[in-house]
């Protein structure tokens, strides 16, 4: 399946997508959230489906919200592709690094991205993410794929200057409104033959910066939940990003390049889907 939520922000109704079609299923499930994914709600709304109910179509005019209702949390990996460690200069982690976001942070895949106030460096970050479909604590490697309801395309915006510059704490400069937005939709496991085969691209102003493949991650999702799950307990409806490729603003030599106002960009993952974002100023 395919899962999306529509509609003026917060006021989003849970849909689906079928063949190029999407359909309101607020008549069959309330939300995506916590909940649902717990209560085995993907598999409910999967025989709901298939009793092929009569469901109202959503005009493709209609705003798409995150696919997700707010997790408990978002996680991120930061370096989890080599050549993006040698752009910036890092050393290739032995253990993965992790930070998060804030749940504030999270927003439609098309909503307008802010640049926060005070904002030297705003750049971006294409990523694959996943949402965690059931709660999860000291899960092994083995069966850490049991606990992954699908995936979705992020966009991981990150102001530099906050972030390195501020006293070197990454969530700094991660957690600005609409520094997520995820989406347009969430695909079921069934719905990606190879996630560690995944095209991803990420342009700004028509140009090319980011144009790597998922097979190039240094730590792959079922190691990132069984190593999380040492750490804290993973619930439904969590957000996990798996690491950005190189070509970020940052990376750029030898003058970096940062999102201005004006700019738009534009990404997209093979079999996920593409999100669009244009770049507006901090007003009060």
């Amino acid at each position: 399946m395919k899962l999306i939520r529509f509609g003026e922000i917060g006021k989003e109704k849970p849909g689906v997508i079928i063949g190029e079609k999407k359909y309101d299923v607020s008549s069959l499930v309330s939300d995506y959230n916590e909940a649902f994914f717990e209560e085995n709600g993907l598999e409910k709304l999967k025989k709901a489906l298939e009793s092929n109910p009569e469901l109202p179509e959503v005009s493709n005019e209609v705003r798409l919200g995150s696919p997700v209702a707010r997790p408990s949390k978002i996680i991120c990996i930061g370096l989890n592709y080599i050549d993006h460690c040698r752009e910036t200069n890092a050393p290739v982690p032995a253990e993965p690094i992790i930070f998060f976001k804030s749940t504030t942070s999270l927003c439609g895949p098309n909503d307008d991205l802010i640049i926060p106030k005070n904002s030297e460096k705003t750049d971006w970050e294409i990523e694959l993410a996943f949402v965690v479909g059931k709660k999860a604590s000291y899960v092994e490697e083995a069966e850490a794929l049991d606990y992954v309801a699908g995936y979705a395309l992020l966009n991981d915006y990150s102001e530099r200057a906050f972030q390195i510059e501020r006293g070197g704490q990454w969530a700094k400069g991660k957690g600005s409104d609409t520094f997520a937005p995820l989406g347009p939709f969430l695909a079921t496991q069934d719905e990606i033959t190879d996630v560690n085969n995944l095209k991803m691209w990420l342009t700004v102003n028509g140009k090319t910066f980011q144009d790597s493949n998922t097979s190039n991650l240094i730590f792959k999702i079922p190691f990132l939940v069984h190593y999380l799950s040492q750490f804290m307990t993973l619930l439904p409806g969590d957000i996990i990003s798996t690491g950005t490729p190189p070509g970020v603003g940052l990376g750029i030599k030898p003058d970096p390049i940062y999102i201005k106002p004006g700019d738009v960009i534009e990404l997209g993952l093979e079999g996920l889907g593409s999100s669009k974002q244009v770049a507006k100023a901090y007003t009060k």
